[in-house]
Formats: C-alpha cells, structure tokens, sequence
C-alpha cells in the first residue's frame, strides 16, 4: 500500500541559503521541494501541489526500462541491478540550480563514511527525470562526484543516466515520485530523497532530505 508521508515546503530564496531539511532518515520523514528561477527567485507554493513523494514499498520497479548511459548506451535498467547487489537510486536533474546538486552532495557525503564501494557490495544509479539532459551532461555530473568522492575503483558502480519522457514517466510513477515542470522558470518541482532496492528490483527503504546518516544508509543497504 502506498503512504504518503507528511510535507515541509523548502524554497530557496538566494544562492548560498540554508536547505531547510530534515536529515535523511527511514520514514516518516519530512520532505523537501525546490521551485526558483535562473536568479533564485521563490515561486508560489502554489506549484508543489501535488508534488511529493509517495512510499511504494516493495513494489517492483520494471527493469526492462531503456535509458542512456554517461557514453551515450542505451541500455535497460536491469543492468545495474546484477550479482545480487542492491542498488541505491537517486532521482535528480542534472541542470537543477540547487537542490539536486545537494541531494548528489549529501548522498556523496554519507557514502566517503560508509565502508561498502560502489561496484563491488551495491550500485548507484542517479537517474534524471529531465528528458531535455543529455549524456553529455551526465557524463560531466559523473566526473563531478566521482573526484569529490575519491575513492579507487568505484567508477564503475555509480551511474549517471539520461532517458526520454515516457520511460522516466514510468520509473518514477512506479517508485511514487512526483514532480511538475514549470515553463515560465523553466525548472521543476521536486522533492528530495534516495530510494535503496533489492538486487531484483522491488523497493526497500527510503531517505529524505538532502543528508543521510551513513549508519543508516549502511543498515538499508545490508536490509535489501
């Protein structure tokens, strides 16, 4: 059954303001949303309605969805879901002005604390829901968080992926992540969170927020 958990609005008023976000954690947990403009501008409330993040815990998530990697591939999404690895998944834009960037930093954060490598024990796939991204773009996200994270060998195990309107329409219908497109900002209005699934595919645990607590980042890893 599906739950909806509660919301805490989060607009961001000027570059460098403070996220006003609960640290990510197990639910119930607060949500956050960004909506501003190429300046920072807010935008009325009015636009998150609707906007959210709802709990689809154990559902199956179709893994024949066909996305494009950091080189341009395309490849279903059970690719990363192998030998029997969970599989953290982050659902961004990689234009996104604000938020995205601090959901990716928080996530990037609380896996340099967690002795687990991407790869090799789970997969990090960051998959956004802009069809306007390109590989391009992922490939530079990518290169981004990889020398932020620092760690030998996990170049392999965290994706950057890009896909076309109706195959990202059915990831995130099916993970219960809901957000709107403004044209007149050009931007999107989202929540933030990471999802953790099991090696097959069906949804574990989600995070909220734009911090997560290593330990319990480590716990939903060993859980799925």
């Amino acid at each position: 059954m599906s739950h909806k958990t509660h919301w805490a609005i989060l607009i961001l008023v000027a570059a460098g303001a403070p996220a006003w976000a609960q640290p990510g954690q197990p639910a119930p947990a607060q949500q956050s949303y960004s909506l501003q403009d190429s300046h920072l501008k807010p935008v009325l409330p009015g636009a998150l309605q609707g906007v959210g993040i709802d709990q689809r815990l154990n559902q199956q998530v179709p893994l024949n969805l066909m996305f494009k990697d950091e080189a341009g591939r395309t490849l279903p999404l059970s690719t990363y879901f192998q030998d029997k690895k969970p599989v953290i998944l982050a659902l961004v834009y990689y234009r996104c002005p604000m938020l995205c960037t601090e959901i990716l930093t928080g996530l990037e954060s609380a896996l340099k604390a967690v002795s687990f490598n991407p790869g090799q024990d789970f997969e990090v796939v960051s998959v956004s829901f802009d069809p306007q991204d390109t590989p391009e773009i992922a490939a530079a996200k990518k290169e981004t968080y990889l020398r932020r994270y620092a760690r030998p060998n996990t170049a392999n195990g965290w994706h950057f992926l890009t896909g076309d309107e109706a195959n990202i329409k059915a990831l995130t219908d099916a993970v219960g992540f809901h957000y709107k497109y403004d044209p007149a900002t050009q931007q999107f209005a989202h929540a933030s969170g990471v999802m953790i699934l099991t090696p097959d595919g069906r949804l574990s645990r989600y995070f909220y927020g734009i911090e997560y607590a290593p330990r319990d980042l480590r716990l939903g890893l060993v859980e799925a």
